[in-house]
């Protein structure tokens, strides 16, 4: 699997919009402002119409939704009542019903740290059970999900952080610091491309971030 840099050009089947910290880059703006289909999770939506977009979908119990934006959303809000998932994942399903498979999350972080923790872990879970390319985008980077032998367009000086989910394999040429296969979530953090590539040689599943910037904060 090769994976190119996320860009603000980069394109999806589907961006979906949590209730998380409304990005406030130059990178996720534009893939949400660009997004061929926008799916918001609940109070979410009404954060998007603020900023001018109209999304194609909402979706969520409408446990945060004012009731006074109800008749404005209504061809559009897809009431799921079913409280097994959250919002997120609520959307998630919503998409695939419709075909979508490479699908980018944007406003999936801050506020609350365990939805933050929750959100980056349920990439994971549609990746691996859901069969999907999920890529979840932040004002600082992106993580991606996937498995077995990897490649990644970087820069040097881009700063990585390689989370192992299931890799009893994990090799890598690229890195400041080689991989192994961690045994804890935080050993595989702040690591450091040194070329135009990194590639990853594993046998299980990974969670991989990549900053926008170097950490001096110049490419």
């Amino acid at each position: 699997m090769h994976f190119q840099q996320i860009t603000k050009d980069s394109v999806f089947d589907a961006v979906i919009v949590a209730n998380g910290d409304y990005p406030t880059a130059q990178i996720p703006c534009a893939i949400v402002s660009r997004a061929h289909y926008l799916c918001c999770c609940d109070m979410a939506g009404i954060t998007v119409l603020g900023h001018g977009l109209m999304p194609q979908a909402i979706v969520g119990d409408g446990d945060s939704m004012p009731r006074a934006y109800l008749p404005a959303i209504e061809d559009i809000f897809h009431q799921i009542d079913e409280q097994d998932d959250n919002d997120l994942t609520k959307a998630t399903r919503f998409v695939m019903k419709q075909g979508m498979r490479r699908i980018a999350y944007i406003g999936a972080t801050g506020k609350r740290e365990d939805h933050t923790l929750a959100n980056i872990a349920l990439m994971v879970t549609y990746y691996r059970d859901f069969g999907l390319q999920p890529t979840m985008i932040t004002d600082y980077g992106w993580f991606v999900v996937t498995e077995g032998n990897a490649s990644f367009d970087t820069f040097p000086g881009q700063q990585v952080s390689i989370f192992n989910v299931s890799c009893q394999l994990l090799q890598s040429d690229g890195l400041k610091w080689p991989l192994y296969p961690f045994k804890e979530l935080w050993q595989g953090t702040l690591n450091e491309a040194t070329s135009t590539k990194v590639h990853i040689k594993s046998d299980g599943i990974f969670t991989a971030y990549f900053t926008f910037e170097t950490k001096s904060g110049k490419i």
